[in-house]
């Protein structure tokens, strides 16, 4: 949150579960295609919040799971806990305001009461969240019942039923949509408030995220039939909330094209970086499209042609060097070389490389320090590069003429070190 010294230009908003991720597209590709355009475009001056009904334990289980970027800010269990930043720092303000009226053991003896309700896994158990599973048959009934009866015990609560089958109580004061506006808040009260946000969903505890004023809102094309009942019961008609035609994160990337919140071309819809010219490049750009090739290269989606490579070696200063994890050291005009042998290695398989967190730092007139995590799918194996490039603006024209690279460092990711570093090229 540092870095954020200025209103945002855009803050997405966006559920996790069939709507960022897709758990129907084995290779990830909306995802991919989203994670590549915000770190070329929208990562260094703007923000990205996950909003998940998961708990903490089941997020980083699926951030396991799924090519995920790390957001500035993530809100999890149906929006009572808001954490920053990838140490996940908790906002005890927020804590603070969940308290009021809430009694945990309070909720749990008179929950006990209603045989319909099965409490979910512990770890979806949390300090300001009970969660059952209940028939959907029964859903209503037993909702109405049970909110009578906690208050009579005095308690505030607010009773969340979504994906057909998952109940959640919860203080008044929380929720998704709760969350959002607390956020919003605190952001303006800090002269950083987005210039626009984009909320995105597919299920019921995400019509509050689309009750939010002045904020955009996009409903994926698959989103389930509880959030289009709200929609057309609530905000029909409201130009600024859309049903997206695309899937999950794709229907994301439609959305921001059709608020006309800045580019919604991601890289990895760009077919040849060497024709495709573009008025405003950034750092971020560039790392993203400098590794988007290489995976291309190994997938022999790209053309084995010496005009890529001269391309490539052409971005690349004629001493630059390339510190591995291991610390062996080459020139990175040899590192392209050992790059050519190795077209095509990876067809057909599962390879994919994204970066995340890429944070560029200006140190000179037309230099800067960029940092980012670099990834590496291949097969079952998921490896992670913490990695420092120093890269020049080309020409007098400035960064619209693109970068040359200077250099480039990398060490491990605790617990993603790769078993075989002899074929880690970048």
């Amino acid at each position: 949150m540092d870095r954020i010294t200025k209103a945002p230009r855009l803050m997405i908003v966006s559920d996790l579960d069939h709507t960022m991720v897709d758990h129907h597209d084995p290779e990830n590709m909306s995802l991919l295609r989203f994670n590549a355009l915000w770190e070329s475009n929208y990562r260094h001056d703007s923000l990205l919040v996950f909003s998940t009904g998961r708990s903490p334990t089941l997020y980083k289980q699926l951030r396991k799971e799924k090519p995920m970027l790390t957001p500035d800010i993530t809100i999890m269990s149906v929006g009572t806990e808001i954490t920053y930043g990838s140490s996940m720092l908790l906002d005890d303000g927020w804590v603070k305001i969940l308290n009021q009226k809430w009694d945990r053991n309070v909720v749990i003896e008179e929950t006990s009461k209603s045989p319909e309700l099965t409490l979910q896994a512990e770890t979806e158990q949390r300090p300001h969240k009970v969660s059952f599973y209940v028939d959907k048959t029964k859903a209503q009934v037993v909702m109405k019942e049970l909110s009578s009866r906690l208050e009579k015990r005095g308690l505030d609560v607010k009773l969340i039923y979504s994906g057909g089958m998952d109940l959640d109580v919860l203080p008044q004061g929380a929720g998704k949509g709760q969350a959002l506006s607390y956020l919003l808040n605190k952001l303006k009260t800090e002269g950083t408030l987005p210039v626009n946000t984009l909320a995105c969903g597919d299920s019921g505890n995400d019509a509050e995220l689309f009750s939010i004023p002045d904020v955009y809102g996009v409903m994926v094309s698959n989103a389930q039939e509880e959030l289009l009942q709200w929609h057309a019961e609530n905000a029909k008609g409201n130009p600024n909330i859309i049903h997206a035609k695309e899937r999950c994160a794709a229907g994301i990337i439609e959305a921001i094209g059709h608020f006309n919140l800045g580019s919604n071309t991601s890289p990895r819809d760009v077919a040849d970086f060497v024709e495709c010219k573009l008025d405003h490049v950034n750092p971020g750009y560039e790392v993203v499209k400098f590794y988007l090739f290489y995976e291309r290269w190994r997938r022999g989606e790209a053309a084995n042609c010496e005009t890529y490579i001269a391309s490539l070696k052409a971005s690349c200063d004629p001493t630059a060097t390339f510190v591995f994890p291991t610390g062996v050291e080459k020139t990175l005009h040899e590192c392209i070389y050992a790059m050519k042998g190795c077209y095509g290695d990876q067809k057909g398989k599962q390879f994919r490389v994204w970066v995340d967190r890429v944070l560029s730092t200006p140190i000179g007139l037309n230099t800067w320090l960029v940092k980012f995590d670099k990834w590496e799918l291949s097969g079952d194996e998921r490896c992670c590069c913490v990695t420092t490039a120093k890269i020049n603006a080309k020409g007098s024209g400035g960064a619209s003429d693109g970068y040359t690279w200077v250099s480039v460092q990398q060490k491990w990711l605790e617990g993603y070190e790769k078993k075989d570093t002899s074929i880690w090229l970048f």
